[in-house]
C-alpha cells in the first residue's frame, strides 16, 4: 500500500516516506533545480534547498533522484535538446546572410536558466561537458554547410571554412553568457559580415 506506483482514492501518491506526492513533484523538482543550480550553481545548491523550493518532503527529492548529481544529468538530459531543423537557406555569394539566418534558428531548445547551468557546469561535469559539446558540434556543421553553399568556390579551402564555422558557432553559443556577464551584446549579424568578409 506504501508504493509511489499505487493511487490513493484522492488520485495521489504514497511517496514511500509517509506523505503524498501528488504526479507533478518530479516536475516541481526539476523546476526548482533549474533555478537554484542557474543562480547559486549546483555545488552550492543543497537538496534540502531543492526540496523547500519545490514545495516537497527531501525524501521524495532523493526517491526521485537517488544522488544529486541525478538532479543535474536529468536536466540536462530533458530540459536542453538539440532542435531537429531543416537546413538554414544558403544564397550563393551571400555568406554573411546565411550565417545570419543560421543565428536566427539557433537549433538550441533550453530556457535562459539552462544555458547558464550548461556554461557554469561545464567544467566539472561530464554530462553537462557533452551536451554542450554536441551543441557546439551541430552548430559548426550546420555553419560550416552554410558557408560552403554559400561560397562554392571556397569548398576547397575546407580549413579556413571550419575556422569560420567554429568561430560563428562559438559567438552563438556564448553570446548569452558574455552578456550576463558584463552586460555587452554582440550582435550576430555583425559578426556575420565579419565572418563574411573575412572569407571573401
Amino acid at each position: 500500500m506504501g508504493s509511489l506506483r499505487q493511487r490513493t482514492r484522492r488520485g495521489r501518491r504514497t511517496d514511500g516516506t509517509g506523505g503524498t506526492a501528488d504526479a507533478g513533484a518530479r516536475a516541481r523538482i526539476l523546476d526548482a533545480a533549474e533555478e537554484l543550480f542557474a543562480r547559486h550553481g549546483y555545488e552550492a545548491t543543497p537538496t534540502a534547498e531543492v526540496a523547500r523550493l519545490a514545495g516537497v518532503p527531501k525524501g521524495l527529492v532523493f526517491h526521485y533522484f537517488p544522488k544529486k548529481i541525478d538532479v543535474l544529468v536529468a536536466l540536462v538530459d530533458e530540459r536542453t535538446l538539440v532542435e531537429e531543423a531543416p537546413e538554414v537557406e544558403a544564397v550563393p555569394g551571400d555568406a554573411a546572410g546565411a550565417l545570419s539566418r543560421l543565428a536566427r534558428r539557433l537549433p538550441i531548445i533550453a530556457s535562459p536558466a539552462m544555458r547558464r547551468i550548461l556554461f557554469r557546469e561545464a567544467d566539472t561535469h561530464g554530462s553537462v561537458r557533452a551536451r554542450l559539446g554536441h551543441l557546439n558540434g551541430e552548430i559548426v556543421r550546420r555553419a560550416r554547410f552554410a558557408l560552403e553553399l554559400a561560397l562554392p568556390g571556397a569548398r576547397g579551402d575546407a580549413a579556413r571554412l571550419e575556422v569560420a564555422a567554429v568561430t560563428f558557432a562559438a559567438v552563438l553559443l556564448h553570446q548569452e553568457n558574455l552578456c550576463q556577464l558584463t552586460g555587452h551584446h554582440i550582435d550576430p549579424d555583425a559578426v556575420a559580415e565579419l565572418i563574411a568578409l573575412a572569407l571573401g
